[in-house]
């Protein structure tokens, strides 16, 4: 059976003792009834992982003693998706749990012309990600950037060495299916729209921002079941 798992940004490499914070001593005594001697895991979301056993299980200030460390590298692929806000923040959640099951690597809240919802509360956001990559048992916790309005951040993005730009929308024209092209480069980035889609003066700055225009199926998505198939097409091929 595998031992509870927990994260904790405070943990360090090369320490022998810890006390959790209060909240995960809660989850870790009062809800996991959890004794002295019994083991359990944590990540600080850089690749680290650390087996421990409870030396002092106080309900406020768990203790516990570090048995092992073992550091696992990034994903060779790190994965970016830049999506809009959606006006239902509970869509948004289900793509950033979902998102973070996958192995995106970073993920950047877009605003847009067309984009109805502007309000982003960032540390309930963060914490749907550490949910989802605790239950996925991963130890790379995905980036989450502040919004930003799409044609600042299109225009800022420097192409870099192994960057592929790509651009999904729903217009007439040139695209290419994203499952046929994807690069072989180390870095990959997609934009995907709002409801109601990227307008034609957006759709027209990617590209001239070195964009390649893709689309993600035949059919039309919704903003997050869009984001959701961008990464799993981008993280597993």
């Amino acid at each position: 059976m595998a031992l509870p798992f927990f994260y904790s940004n405070e943990i360090k490499t090369g320490v022998l003792h810890f006390v959790l914070n209060e909240e995960t001593s809660k989850h870790v005594v009062q809800v996991l009834r959890m004794q002295n001697g019994e083991q359990l895991q944590l990540t600080d979301g850089a690749g680290n992982l650390f087996t421990a056993e409870i030396t002092d299980n106080s309900r406020k200030n768990c203790a516990v003693k570090i048995l092992k460390t073992t550091s696992s590298q990034r994903p060779v692929t790190n994965v970016t998706i830049a999506i809009s806000l959606v006006k239902n923040s509970n869509r948004f959640e289900w793509f950033l749990e979902k998102a973070a099951e996958i192995g995106v690597s970073e993920i950047v809240p877009l605003l847009c012309s067309r984009t109805e919802k502007q309000h982003f509360r960032h540390d309930r956001m963060k914490n749907i990600l550490i949910s989802a990559m605790l239950q996925s048992q991963q130890t790379w916790l995905p980036v989450l950037h502040e919004p930003v309005k799409y044609i600042d951040y299109i225009k800022n993005i420097q192409q870099g060495e192994g960057l592929q730009k790509y651009v999904a929308h729903c217009e007439e024209g040139e695209k290419k299916q994203l499952h046929r092209h994807i690069s072989t480069t180390v870095n990959q980035l997609i934009c995907i729209g709002p409801e109601g889609d990227f307008t034609n003066d957006e759709i027209t700055a990617a590209l001239q921002n070195n964009f390649v225009a893709v689309a993600l199926g035949n059919t039309r998505l919704r903003t997050e079941t869009a984001g959701v198939v961008a990464a799993a097409l981008l993280c597993i091929y």
